[in-house]
């Protein structure tokens, strides 16, 4: 499989420095100070401190580590993903309005709905007190949509469907609520299967001017039932239904970590339990036609947080 060509720049404006000084003062143990006249006093040392003497030093107030812009790394575009390290001092960092995760080091993940807008801002807040701020420009893409002249279907699920459909969606939504200890989201995701792309994430059919809604992942189809497939990236399984549901069929979800997720649907297998480790690569399940699908195929889709993300951008193209 060809690398992805990642692309790494420093970003933002300028930090401010915390100050550090340290400025020893001696006091004699009857809380009186000593006061020196003649030239300003040295640093006390244990010699020259009087026998009884209580000495107290003020502690330097150590310098932030780490860059003094923000570093990212990713696809800077609709349906894409970044990867960042905030400035050093961060204490608090925000993709425009939305609230991002720092990990003990620093760093995030943060991504781009399939419609965001051409721009947004990355802030953090220092510990000094001032802000950083970078702009980022985000491109837009060409979606494959299908204009078609007929009517789009009118009226919502029935009252038997929906009774049974509910709970379905509470597991899912629960379970992608979930914030895994995990570091899958730092790696280079691999695709988990290879074969003919059948559906393209973004894809859209508009119904007279009805825009129904958008393909949220992409398939991929190898031609037969149970084809082995493997895990992409490191994560935590937090869904695998002991029976298929209404749609997605056999379904998989597995959490790498910072509110980012794999969802794998239409399974003929699941060979994975709810709350195990896996690792990228490691065999996870078999592809399969369960659920509304109309021929074998796996269909991945990847989300972070409430956002849905273009597999593609995270392997690029399939060898």
């Amino acid at each position: 499989m060809m690398a992805l060509p990642w692309d790494r720049w420093a970003i933002g404006g300028a930090v401010m420095a915390l100050a550090a000084s340290c400025n020893p003062v001696a006091l004699e143990s009857s809380g009186a100070i000593a006061a020196e006249t003649a030239q300003p006093a040295a640093a006390p040392t244990e010699a020259s401190v009087p026998a009884g003497s209580t000495t107290i030093l003020a502690q330097s107030v150590p310098e932030p580590t780490g860059p003094s812009n923000f570093e990212v790394e990713g696809e800077l575009e609709q349906g894409g993903w970044i990867r960042g390290q905030a400035p050093a001092g961060a204490f608090r960092a925000r993709l425009g309005g939305r609230a991002l995760e720092l990990d003990s080091e620093g760093r995030f993940f943060a991504a781009f709905d399939r419609d965001a807008g051409r721009s947004t801002q990355l802030i953090a807040d220092l510990r000094d007190g001032s802000t950083v701020t970078a702009d980022l420009a985000i491109s837009p893409r060409s979606w494959n949509i299908e204009r078609v002249n007929v009517a789009r279907r009118s009226g919502g699920p029935s009252a038997a469907f929906w009774k049974r459909r509910k709970p379905e969606l509470d597991q899912i939504n629960a379970a992608r609520s979930v914030n895994a200890d995990s570091d899958g989201w730092r790696q280079d995701f691999v695709w988990p299967v290879k074969g003919r792309i059948s559906g393209r994430f973004g894809s859209q059919r508009i119904y007279r001017g009805e825009p129904g809604s958008y393909h949220s992942g992409i398939d991929i189809a190898t031609g037969a039932s149970g084809t082995p497939f493997v895990a992409p990236a490191d994560g935590v399984v937090t869904l695998a239904t002991p029976r298929p549901f209404s749609l997605e069929g056999y379904l998989l979800i597995i959490d790498h970590g910072q509110g980012l997720n794999s969802a794998f649907l239409h399974m003929s297998k699941i060979a994975v339990g709810v709350g195990e480790t896996v690792r990228r690569g490691q065999y996870i399940g078999n592809i399969g036609s369960s659920g509304r699908a109309t021929g074998p195929h796996l269909h991945w889709s990847i989300k972070w947080r409430d956002t849905r993300l273009d597999p593609l951008l995270f392997t690029g193209p399939m060898n």
